[in-house]
This record gives structure tokens, sequence and C-alpha cells, in this order.
């Protein structure tokens, strides 16, 4: 699942960003309002978590906008300002939850679960499918030919970004990327580590074998059908 973080101190957004993706969420960054309204704009969040005083366009302008698009990707609101009618002002413009800094982050977590399972875009809630192999990104359980598979985080996030690139051959460096969301040496083998954890989950025990390394590459997740 994809969420949408805005905000503009670079603590907060690294301090957040890396536990949504400890808890396995793929997280996109924004710093300022004017690129965090770009990306919201783009509708391909689950779930925006957006500061309300940012630098460019603040955040009631942002929720304003993309509810006036008919964008209903659910916003989290994450602010100092902790009086009533901030609040009421968050949730009139449009904004589904409201926290106030500073937060606990098992808080917040908590929120981001609730908002995707009530409010989540339908297409949040489809269960994506290769072969036999299902993953439902609201639940995010996964299974094999109806056999449930338990994964650690990172593990579920690394499988959840092979399944949207089906058939695309994915590099190291996007891996690391995308499911760590900070950049190693790309000569590093946590990437490896992880692909050969996965693949003892999902394709080990079975005679079609999904995931592929492509020498010199990455590695490609297939539809054998």
């Amino acid at each position: 699942m994809k969420v949408l973080l805005v905000e503009d101190d670079p603590d907060i957004a690294s301090f957040v960003s890396k536990g949504l993706r400890e808890a396995g969420y793929g997280v996109d960054v924004a710093l300022d309002g004017d690129f965090g309204l770009e990306r919201a704009m783009s509708g391909l969040y689950e779930i925006i978590i957006l500061d309300l005083m940012l630098p460019g366009k603040d955040g009631l302008t942002i929720i304003s906008e993309i509810r006036r698009s008919d964008i209903q990707t659910p916003v989290l609101i994450l602010s100092a300002r902790r009086s009533v009618d901030d609040r009421v002002k968050g949730l009139k413009a449009g904004g589904d939850d409201y926290l106030v800094k500073p937060f606990v982050f098992a808080e917040l977590l908590v929120r981001v679960e609730a908002l995707i399972r009530r409010g989540g875009r339908a297409t949040a809630a489809q269960e994506m499918h290769v072969a036999n192999l299902t993953l439902d990104p609201l639940t995010r359980r996964v299974s094999r030919n109806g056999d449930s598979i338990e994964l650690q985080p990172r593990e579920y996030a690394l499988l959840e970004f092979l399944i949207r690139n089906t058939g695309t051959v994915v590099t190291k460096t996007l891996i690391l990327e995308k499911v760590w969301g900070y950049n190693f040496d790309p000569q590093t083998n946590v990437v490896d580590v992880l692909v050969s954890r996965l693949r003892s989950r999902i394709d080990n025990d079975y005679p079609v074998k999904l995931i592929r390394t492509v020498r010199g590459v990455g590695y490609v997740l297939e539809d054998p059908r």
C-alpha cells in the first residue's frame, strides 16, 4: 500500500516514513506543499498524511484542491495546531482524521490502518493475483494455492512491490528505494537476502516458481499463465 507523507520537518518526515516502511507500507515524502499537491493529485495513494503549516501551498489548500478534483483519498492531518477550531477547519476542509503533534507513532499507525479500512478507495481493497498467489492489500493476507503464508513486514512490502510490477524487471537499487526508502550501497546484499527469504515463503514448496533472477539487473515476478 502506498502512503503520501507531506511534512516539511525533515526529522518528523524521516521518523514517520521509517516507521511506516517497517510496518510494510510504501511511502513517498513531499517536503513542501506544492510538491505535495502534485503527488496528491496523482491519485496513486491509499492514504495521505498531511501537515498543515507547509512552505508553498498550505495543508488546508491541498485538501480543498484535491477534494474539488474528486480525489477521495483519506487524509490524516498531522499538525501542531491543537485548538478545537483548527481541528474543525481541517475536518470541514475535507480531512478524515486529525492527530496533534507531538504524537506516539503507534497511535498514528492505528489511525492510518483505521482510515484505510473504513474509507479507502475501492482499489485499495482489491485482491491481487499472480498465478495461484493471492495478496490482499487491505488485510495484508497472503496465500498460495489456498495456503496461508505469514510474511514479515519487509517481506510483505517486497512482495507487494513485485506484484504491482508483475512482468517488469526491477533493479536492486529500485527495491532498496521502495522497500527501505533510503539509499544503501547498491552492492550490499540486503536485497538478495530479502529476496531469498521471500522465495522460501512463496516459491520453495511449489513446483512453479514465480520469482526469477535477472543476472546483473535485478528480479522479476512472472505470471506463468
